[in-house]
């Protein structure tokens, strides 16, 4: 099985060092039930978890119920991630297909038409820690994900996802090369759990995207943190589906981007 590291002589300050540990990216195909949907470049770590919370968070599939099963499989050209789902899925997936040429910095990766944007998210009916999430919950979430990162420690090249409690405590986390890659891990180990529903919030070490904020909204959670600045389409999505959005989130500031009660405000 592909690791996720590899090891590599290296020059260190023009002196012949012994080896440095870099992340491994790869190319992985998604596949569903014979139909190949998209080929991301990824971290080869957690991938049924990667397929389904990409199924999930993409709305092709309408529920966890509708993955039968799925399978990894390696060949030289790459690794292909074969999932087997319901019939509607597929019906589903059919009438959303795109060609997907994916990147570790893309954004709206291979869509054919502009009709084919999804601008329009679900609206969230957030709990009510969520509504007051404070910038010391946010602050404390984002300073616990560090702990949590092998990969990243061991490469310096990962982002990562990680799934906080209300009080802002770290309980899961996972990494990528690229940072839907590993909002998508997050989101697929958390329905192979059953935990889909439980409370919480995203925490992530990028920059908040449109479509980060967009599958958040698509799986019912109520609030993403991230250590940099959100985009214009980032804001307006979340506004639109009720999520708390925080970006700059640093050790001496929080800016959140969804006022409780309209507009933007920053918090420190």
């Amino acid at each position: 099985m592909t690791t996720p590291t590899r090891a590599v002589p290296v020059l260190r300050n023009g002196t012949l060092a012994e080896t440095d540990s870099v992340a491994v990216e790869t190319p992985v195909a998604l596949v569903f039930n014979g139909i190949s949907h998209a080929v991301m470049m990824a971290t080869p770590a957690d991938l049924e978890a990667f397929a389904l919370g990409f199924a999930l968070s993409e709305g092709l599939l309408a529920s966890r119920a509708e993955c039968y099963g799925i399978d990894v499989v390696e060949s030289d050209a790459g690794i292909e991630v074969q999932i087997d789902v319901a019939a509607a899925a597929e019906m589903r997936l059919k009438d959303q297909r795109r060609s997907l040429a994916g990147r570790t910095g893309c954004g709206l990766c291979g869509i054919d038409s502009l009709t084919r944007l999804d601008l329009a998210p679900e609206r969230l009916a957030p709990p009510a820690w969520a509504a007051t999430l404070s910038p010391a919950v946010v602050q404390r979430a984002l300073a616990g994900m560090g702990g949590h990162q092998p990969i990243n420690a061991a490469t310096g090249a990962c982002h990562a996802a990680g799934w906080s409690d209300p009080d802002g405590v770290i309980v899961d986390v996972a990494e990528d090369v690229g940072r839907h890659n590993a909002l998508d891990k997050l989101l697929g180990r958390r329905a192979q759990a059953g935990l889909a529903n439980a409370d919480g919030f995203v925490v992530m070490s990028s920059r908040a995207s449109y479509e980060l904020v967009r599958k958040c909204a698509r799986l019912g959670v109520p609030a993403l943190a991230t250590i940099s600045a959100p985009t214009s389409l980032a804001i307006d999505i979340a506004t639109q589906a009720g999520l708390v959005l925080y970006g700059f989130v640093r050790s001496n500031q929080a800016v959140r981007y969804t006022a409780q009660a309209g507009g933007p405000s920053g918090e420190g």
